[in-house]
């Protein structure tokens, strides 16, 4: 099945973590990102691309009783170009009239049940045209001097812009790319993580996330890197919340907060 990937906004635990669980038990939904606030919904778009075919949203993700963060975002986003669909996941009726005129997709209510899910889920593949998107290239091609590089994809740890130069770094080395990070990123969509302005990282490829005083930071190398090998790669303060849930995503022993 050609899963639709979502993203869940919602300011309560118990009901993001039960929204999430329903979505994934449909098997016709990938939910790439799980978050409290529109500010960390903006973050998960970006990194990954804008990839995002669906945004469930609650109204009410403020600290007020009468806070509508979540509306108020979504007649904002609705109307860019490349906007998910959406869906308002809420305890509230009284939003529907507005919700569909804004060209909401459904209207969910709380409490959330499964059969409920299912056929909003349902509705939504039916509706969904089929993919055009051509698979990303399998390898990568760089430059060593005269000679041409050609990288598989599970060989590269990352990619950098510096000094008006784009790099990638990888096992056999660190080799010139002709094209630029926006570039690559278009071509490998969702494969690689756009960490920094400066930064792709393969997401496979990172053994350790580190947080201190001077910020954040990954270690991208090999899997075996007994010998050092690797890079260290700087992560935004900005975009830091937002990668290690999607890190986190695709691992399990540490608790999501």
């Amino acid at each position: 099945m050609n899963e639709l990937r979502a993203l869940v906004v919602e300011d309560e635990w118990p009901a993001r973590s039960y929204l999430v669980e329903l979505l994934q038990k449909t098997g016709g939904v990938e939910v790439i990102a799980a978050v409290a606030s529109t500010r960390e919904a903006e973050q998960a778009l970006e990194l990954s691309e804008h990839a995002v075919d669906l945004a469930f949203v609650d109204v009410h993700l403020g600290a007020g009783k009468h806070d509508q963060e979540g509306l108020v975002w979504l007649r904002r986003a609705a109307r860019e170009a490349g906007a998910p669909l959406f869906v308002l996941a809420t305890a509230h009726g009284e939003h529907a009239l507005e919700a569909f005129d804004l060209g909401v997709s459904d209207y969910l209510l709380k409490p959330f049940t499964e059969p409920r899910v299912n056929e909003c889920v349902a509705r939504l593949l039916a509706r969904r045209p089929p993919s055009e998107t051509p698979a990303p290239p399998a390898r990568i091609a760089a430059r060593r001097g005269r000679a041409i590089v050609f990288l598989d994809f599970d060989q590269v740890w990352a990619c950098e812009a510096a000094e008006r130069l784009t790099f990638v770094h990888s096992a056999q080395g660190r080799f010139d790319l002709d094209l630029t990070l926006s570039a690559i990123a278009a071509s490998f969509g969702r494969s690689l993580l756009r960490v920094h302005r400066n930064w792709l990282i393969n997401p496979t490829r990172v053994l350790e996330l580190e947080r201190d005083a001077g910020g954040t930071s990954l270690f991208v190398g090999p899997a075996h890197a007994a010998d050092g090998s690797g890079v260290r790669v700087p992560v935004a303060k900005d975009r830091a919340a937002a990668v290690r849930d999607v890190l986190l995503q695709g691992a399990s022993g540490i608790r999501q907060v």
